[in-house]
């Protein structure tokens, strides 16, 4: 039998499939991960979550299902009991598995079920976390431009010139139990991180890194039509009309520092991996769960059935262990995050145990030029009524609803309206974009004209055609998609019922063997052949 490799799973939270460098942004400094995208792995530069929050995102890319499967398309539905984790078959399978207290996955409220996923679990604040905020004011009272804004800018340093966050905790256990591995069994390392999502607020260097000058031009609110409401309704409650193009700017200079660390921190573990000598047996996977706003669309953070592609796009990455076929650098073949189960399955050799969606993506780090999908999909939303899954509800104090001193204050809001929070799906091609609601406007985007999706052309009637074939598509799609089957399969008789009904024409001296036979789960069909043949 092949060695197994160990899988080493990077997982920043909210990072945009446009923040490294080798993607294009000029902006970025990402020399880590450009380098392994250059030499050492296959960058997919159109990846795209099935949900544009965290937990539902987690919950497929490590099960390969889509969210409508088993109902994870919101934030307070996890993998309970009867469910399973790519992190649970594989160390059922003899993994080492290590994972930090991140979750996002599994129900936290049922006793051992979180811990029956991992092998070892590190909980962090172990470590005497960084200074302050360098304007510990910067959010203001209500009414202030910056008090939905999640924006809290530079932070302090210590005495030797690093601020050492939750994250870097995280980074440097692994790295210890790299060093201190089993040696026995292969390691699967789950490294949930927590940035680069909100607040925006990063120390030196990564603060001032970011030439302003050269960011991207951003897709301003009053330039688009046709959008979905729950943009114009988090932008109504946030309050944030008065930041300028200069404030939005620094915004976003401060979330591609804060993917800057991301990228140093992700160096730092591949060294270890190096200094161990076990990078070559490594399969290692760069993935987020899903983008941000940053500033697109008049936007900080995320919305829970938005699909724009800087919430959907997100980086994969991924090296094979060394004795796999390898054509380093940059895919453009259409790919889901469904596809990381499959493909981390697969090079473990490890088979699933469970009907799933993904494909493994092991023939395009063979050959970069291969294609995966002609579609890639993500959905989120609710239903009128499902105020269980709105976070507004989820949030309140004494049944009035989520506090407005939080942050997530606008968002929440926003989420409490039905035709806001619209149930949707999006499907989307090499060219088009359409998003299907229950509840509001479908939406359509030429994304060869409109790169930006700043035009909504659902109405147009010359794209009808176009629009027509996507619904076909989506509907074989959900058909496809809607279920699984459990590979167990089940009795339709208990053992009394099977007896009752052989009982007539067993004799007495063959009821104990017959109940064996029972007990033991021959057929029914060849149990009654039997049993007619003792008469």
């Amino acid at each position: 039998m092949a060695k197994q490799p160990h899988i080493i799973i990077f997982n920043p939270d909210e990072m945009r499939g446009d923040t490294l460098a080798h993607l294009g942004n000029p902006a970025s400094i990402t020399p880590n991960l450009d380098a392994f995208a250059a030499h050492e792995a296959v960058s997919f530069g159109q990846a795209y979550c099935q949900n544009p929050v965290c937990v539902p995102s987690r919950c497929s890319f490590f099960t390969g299902l889509y969210p409508h499967v088993r109902g994870h398309r919101t934030m307070s539905h996890l993998l309970r009991p009867g469910e399973t984790s790519m992190l649970k078959e594989l160390k059922e399978a003899g993994y080492y598995v290590w994972m930090n207290d991140r979750n996002d996955l599994t129900a936290g409220q049922i006793p051992g079920w979180t811990e029956s996923h991992a092998t070892e679990i590190y909980y962090s604040g172990q470590k005497k976390q960084g200074p302050g905020n360098v304007n510990p004011d910067q959010r203001g009272e209500p009414g202030n431009k910056y008090y939905y804004s999640h924006y809290e800018g530079q932070l302090k340093c210590n005495a030797e010139g690093k601020n050492y966050n939750g994250d870097d905790e995280v980074v440097d256990a692994a790295i210890e139990r790299i060093h201190n591995r089993p040696a026995d069994q292969p390691l699967c390392m789950f490294l949930g991180l927590i940035y680069p999502h909100t607040p925006y607020r990063v120390e030196e260097p990564y603060f001032s890194a970011i030439d302003r000058a050269k960011l991207p031009k951003r897709v301003h609110a009053d330039d688009c039509t046709g959008k979905p409401l729950m943009e114009s309704e988090i932008r109504k409650y946030a309050g944030m009309q008065d930041f300028t193009d200069a404030d939005w700017d620094e915004l976003r200079a401060v979330y591609l520092g804060m993917c800057m660390k991301i990228d140093v921190q992700f160096g730092k573990l591949v060294e270890a991996l190096k200094e161990e000598g076990i990078y070559d047996d490594c399969a290692i996977f760069f993935l987020s769960d899903h983008g941000d706003f940053t500033g697109d669309f008049d936007l900080p953070e995320k919305a829970q059935n938005c699909f724009e592609d800087c919430l959907t796009r997100v980086p994969l990455l991924i090296k094979p262990p060394k004795n796999i076929p390898l054509d380093p650098g940059i895919s453009n073949s259409m790919v889901e995050l469904v596809d990381f189960y499959a493909t981390a399955m697969d090079l473990a050799g490890v088979q699933p145990t469970h009907t799933h969606f993904g494909h493994s993506l092991r023939p395009v780090l063979a050959d970069r030029s291969t294609k995966v999908r002609d579609y890639v999909f993500c959905e989120g939303g609710r239903q009128p009524g499902e105020t269980h899954c709105d976070e507004y509800h989820r949030n309140s104090k004494n049944g009035k609803g989520a506090p407005t001193t939080t942050v997530y204050w606008p968002k929440m809001k926003a989420q409490s309206e039905d035709d806001a929070h619209a149930k949707g799906i999006m499907m989307r091609d090499e060219r088009y974009k359409y998003i299907s609601r229950t509840v509001g406007k479908d939406e359509l985007y030429d994304l060869r004209a409109d790169p930006q999706e700043t035009t909504n052309r659902i109405d147009d009637e010359s794209l009808a055609p176009v629009v027509v074939d996507m619904q076909r598509k989506m509907l074989k799609w959900l058909e496809a998609t809607d279920d699984i089957v459990p590979f167990e399969l089940d009795e339709r008789f208990t053992p009394e019922m099977l007896w009752a009904r052989v009982r007539g024409l067993v004799p007495p001296e063959k009821e104990a063997e017959v109940r064996k036979m029972i007990a033991d789960g021959t057929p029914f069909p060849v149990l009654m052949g039997y049993c007619h043949s003792l008469k």
